[in-house]
């Protein structure tokens, strides 16, 4: 099972530092992390970047999840 880390801010959902997940695709971790968290919904999480296994996604969609994943969600930071 790969583990989600949530930030501190995404902690204010979830209550939990991490999680196990059974999904392999990154559409169907966010359909199972909103299932199971159900404040997830309202939060800033889909439009976050995502780090799978130290490799940061700005848009991961498809992305495969490893079974054995580190997933980590990041904030977009604008540059100029």
């Amino acid at each position: 099972m790969a583990t989600v880390n949530f930030s501190s801010e995404l902690q204010k959902f979830t209550a939990e530092e991490q999680t196990q997940i059974n999904s392999t695709v990154y559409r169907d971790m966010l359909k199972e992390l909103e299932s199971r968290y159900p404040l997830l919904k309202d939060s800033p999480l889909a439009n976050m970047a995502v780090a799978i296994d130290g490799v940061i996604i700005t848009d991961p969609f498809l992305d495969v999840i490893p079974p054995d994943g580190d997933v980590y969600f990041l904030h977009f930071i604008a540059g100029g």
